[in-house]
């Protein structure tokens, strides 16, 4: 069996456990790239790399650009908005390469994004899809979290992207236990953009996420505090609405409750498993993407450690 050589960039909480995760599967070699080098394109750290993981906090696009022409397929857990736009407009890049490029591969959007297919795929027509997502994972997480309170937050509604303040428009939000539920805000994610590309039947589209009243107010301002090493358990929840073969309405529920850095780290594993298994097209692909083989997909993250659960409105014992 050849060796897959696997580079990723960034020292954090997802970082270190992706290092942990490839080394101990078979056939795979990783290489662990210092984040603040401006030479991707030439350094020799990445001869005969196949795909590189961009972990480190800061926007990704630069580096997926010189990775995309060297040839190396690109996994991106970033999930700044401006950000994940500019790689996903790179799908041309990746096909001159003949490359695959998967934008948004973290918790949210990817792993939500799959979920969301997961439940899609069982009910005829998907009009709406709402998600909350809860809770961070490293330093550089928690401040993007902070500053996705303070910006444009989006929402397709009805054939258009709608504009709001972010931080508006709470709604109490029920996640898996042991989260529990919290107040959730509208906030500048990439989520409704990204699917909205992989559901464009779907004609509303929302996103929130949880934050306290301390985290609103100070939203606007640099960070009082310094972030913690590493946050709690973070949650997400996705509801599909729509309706089943005989015209009746129906809302699906599913989500998760893991540490954020776990939950990133098993979603990139996830896709990383099937770029290697070669059942990812060349070019972009976008978490929930119905060309990707979903069911496997999930599995492989369950197997790193993240149990999905889903809503049956029956209780438990």
């Amino acid at each position: 069996m050849s060796t897959s050589r696997v580079a990723v960039f960034g020292n954090g909480v997802v970082g270190r456990r992706l290092v942990k995760h490839i080394t101990a599967q078979q056939a795979r070699t990783v290489v662990q790239v210092d984040s603040r080098r401006d030479d991707i394109a030439s350094t020799p750290f990445l001869e005969d790399v196949r795909v590189a993981v961009l972990a480190q906090p800061g926007p990704h696009h630069r580096d997926t650009v010189a990775l995309l022409d060297r040839g190396i397929g690109v996994i991106s857990i970033g999930d700044e908005v401006r950000d994940v736009a500019a790689i996903m407009g790179e799908s041309d890049r990746a096909l001159r390469g003949g490359v695959p490029l998967i934008a948004g591969a973290g918790m949210s959007p990817g792993l939500l994004g799959s979920i969301a297919r997961h439940l899609a795929s069982q009910i005829e027509t998907v009009d709406e899809i709402h998600v909350a997502i809860h809770g961070t994972a490293g330093p550089a997480c928690a401040r993007q979290h902070h500053r996705a309170l303070a910006g444009k937050a989006h929402a397709y509604h009805e054939g258009t992207f709608v504009t709001f303040r972010a931080g508006t428009g709470r709604e109490l939000a029920w996640f898996p236990e042991p989260v529990g539920a919290y107040d959730c805000y509208r906030a500048e994610v990439p989520a409704p953009t990204v699917l909205h590309r992989t559901f464009p039947e779907a004609s509303r589209i929302t996103a929130r996420m949880s934050a306290n009243r301390r985290d609103r107010l100070t939203s606007r301002l640099p960070m009082l505090t310094p972030p913690h090493g590493e946050g709690g358990v973070g949650a997400l929840r996705v509801e599909v609405r729509g309706a089943d073969e005989t015209g009746s309405r129906v809302t699906l529920i599913a989500g998760i409750a893991e540490m954020v850095g776990t939950s990133t780290a098993a979603t990139v594993m996830g896709f990383l498993e099937a770029i290697l298994a070669g059942t990812v097209p060349v070019g972009l692909t976008l978490p929930g993407d119905d060309r990707l083989d979903n069911v496997s997909l999930l599995r492989t993250i369950q197997r790193f450690g993240v149990r999905l659960q889903e809503f049956t409105g029956v209780p438990s014992a």
